[in-house]
């Protein structure tokens, strides 16, 4: 008979204080009903500026199977999900949002798989409550990226899933700054197993996912697990380099045996200008490479930690090291942590 499962469950929070209670209500429930335990529910505050936190600090000190990190600033949905991550302690880690889009009731279906042998579990979007730009955007980004991709990544899934310890301690690992954390989900390899579930309309409140940030997501999603757009680049600069040999030799055959200048100043103008464009914009794919590179070398964390609250105590930090995360999760703290910590509450 295999060890009760003890099981994390981490979510991202930014500006939900209209979601938080039926959340919370909805996932103790599912946690209630699941054998093993004791679970784990972690949550990260990403620099809410509502009552998100306010929320959060009183359900943790009414149950001890809450732990919130607060971070110091919003840094981003990515980020907070590697927060989390960072903090879980349980033999398996359901990732999912707050805005209950993703439902804590698929969470038994997910441990149902994850007991048969699955190291990951995740949902794909069956049907989407969006509009329909928004869904054929939505589509379409998903297959360009699994065309482009060198990595086998799943059509329409989202970071909805369940993942075993030793995916997310691949993951903790894993230092890159601009992070696709269902693509490296991926790229770990292992078992893993698709669901297509419903994904259900915002609870309430407005989406923090704007059009700016489902375009970062994206090149983030592309330009992390492929390089074909610079091999697009060459390619396309061998086409035109044909192209100009042959109509260089076509202009001298004009000339020498016709005795003629070969005509066309607006074809020349246009294919001018259409080069220069094309240079331009694959000097940006080239310019989205190296200023990823900078990002890299640069090594700052992925994000800082404000303050950390597990029951009765809360735990101020100067700075963040995935060491002390680890750490902190199981309710530990190493020497280094001790010297860090600024003020106990």
């Amino acid at each position: 008979m295999s060890a009760p499962l003890h099981l994390s469950v981490a979510v991202p929070v930014h500006n939900e204080e209209t979601v938080l209670p039926e959340f919370l209500r909805r996932t103790r429930d599912v946690l209630d009903k699941l054998p093993g335990g004791p679970h784990q529910i972690v949550f990260v505050d990403d620099g809410s500026s509502d009552r998100t936190l306010e929320i959060l600090g009183q359900a943790a000190n009414a149950d001890p199977r809450i732990v919130v990190i607060s971070l110091s600033r919003n840094f981003g949905h990515q980020a907070a999900l590697t927060a989390a991550l960072d903090h879980v302690s349980g033999d398996a880690v359901v990732l999912m949002d707050g805005d209950l889009q993703d439902s804590p009731e698929i969470i038994p279906l997910f441990l149902k798989y994850h007991d048969e042998g699955y190291d990951v579990v995740y949902a794909t979007r069956k049907r989407r409550k969006e509009g329909w730009w928004l869904k054929l955007c939505y589509f379409l980004f998903y297959r360009v990226q699994a065309m482009l991709s060198e990595t086998r990544l799943p059509l329409d899934a989202g970071d909805f899933g369940l993942m075993s310890r030793r995916v997310v301690q691949q993951l903790r690992q894993m230092p890159e700054h601009h992070r696709y954390l269902r693509g490296l989900r991926s790229w770990v390899g292992f078992r893993q197993i698709g669901i297509a579930i419903d994904r259900g309309e915002r609870h309430s409140g407005r989406s923090k996912y704007g059009l700016l940030k489902l375009l970062k997501l994206a090149s983030d999603g592309i330009f992390a697990f492929s390089i074909v757009p610079l091999r697009a680049a060459t390619i396309l600069g061998g086409l035109a380099i044909g192209i100009s040999g042959l109509y260089a030799l076509y202009a001298l055959y004009v000339k020498v045996f016709l005795d003629q200048s070969p005509v066309g100043f607006t074809a020349l103008v246009f294919l001018i200008t259409f080069l220069s464009g094309v240079l331009l914009f694959f000097l940006g794919i080239i310019g989205e490479y190296v200023g990823r590179v900078y990002e890299e070398i640069k090594a700052r964390p992925h994000y800082v930690i404000n303050r950390i609250i597990r029951g009765e105590s809360s735990y101020r930090f100067s700075k963040h090291g995935a060491a002390e995360c680890e750490f902190a999760s199981q309710g530990l703290e190493t020497s280094e942590a001790a010297k860090e910590r600024k003020i106990l509450l």
